[in-house]
């Protein structure tokens, strides 16, 4: 039985028998993994409370046949107390943990960039007072330039010719000209193009400055990008709290 010591983010807990908890934790040098967390349910735990969803923990694991057995916890940032006090941030905390467990699909494979952007992105929610909202889009639009899906704000996704376009078409990849534009696609306000790209290059300046419907506009396709590439949304988007009314989805404009 081989023996691992690593820094991870609990993404889920579920129970197992009377008293042990199954943790999906994200870390830093084994990607996702499942461990099985004994006794922790019970009052007398000790460690039970350590391994809750948005903890940052150091944790020492056993490997076993079917599922590591996590032993020594320490806890290294306790982001669940910070996000309890406020809702807006919590949810927007627990719509980056379903999708960081959606983007890291295969179990034991590297995933440093992901678990890093993680980190940042709950640090940021627990002990900044930027938008959360804002936390969340930036860090969903990262987590598909990790993944390989990074949308163009700029240049024109089809024939790469310099921007800034009118057009943004979901399946194309981004912004587009007019030549490339198929059918039906959005027409989003140039703001929230710049908006996205500095969502996406972390310009919180640039950012911060953008209008609130700027704001609801980029959210809306940062939404209908990530359900478009991960085949299904997140459940947890729909409690996040936005301002209404929501942008127009990926073929809300023809053109």
């Amino acid at each position: 039985m081989s023996v691992y010591r690593d820094t991870g983010v609990v993404l889920r807990t579920q129970k197992l028998g009377e008293a042990d908890r199954i943790v999906t934790l994200l870390t830093r040098r084994h990607g996702r993994i499942r461990a099985v967390a004994k006794g922790v349910r019970r009052t007398s735990s000790r460690i039970g409370a350590r391994l809750e969803p948005f903890a940052h923990v150091d944790v020492q694991c056993y490997s076993g046949r079917t599922l590591d057995i996590a032993q020594q916890i320490e806890t290294v940032d306790a982001f669940g107390g910070k996000l309890s006090r406020d809702y807006a941030r919590w949810t927007a905390g627990q719509a980056m943990l379903e999708a960081a467990e959606r983007f890291t699909e295969n179990e034991g494979d590297p995933a440093l960039q992901q678990y890093q952007l993680l980190v940042g992105g709950l640090r940021a929610l627990a002990e900044s007072d930027r938008d959360p909202v804002m936390v969340l889009d930036a860090f969903l639009v990262r987590s598909l330039a990790i993944a390989g899906y990074a949308p163009s704000f700029s240049d024109c996704a089809g024939c790469g010719a310099p921007g800034p376009h009118r057009f943004f078409t979901i399946p194309g990849g981004g912004a587009t000209c007019a030549d490339c534009r198929p059918p039906a696609c959005a027409a989003p306000g140039a703001e929230t193009l710049v908006l996205l790209g500095a969502l996406l290059s972390g310009d919180w300046e640039v950012a911060e400055s953008a209008a609130p419907r700027a704001r609801r506009e980029a959210s809306g396709l940062v939404a209908a990008y990530l359900q478009w590439h991960l085949e299904r949304g997140l459940r947890s988007l729909r409690h996040v709290e936005r301002d209404q009314p929501s942008a127009p989805g990926p073929t809300a404009t023809s053109a």
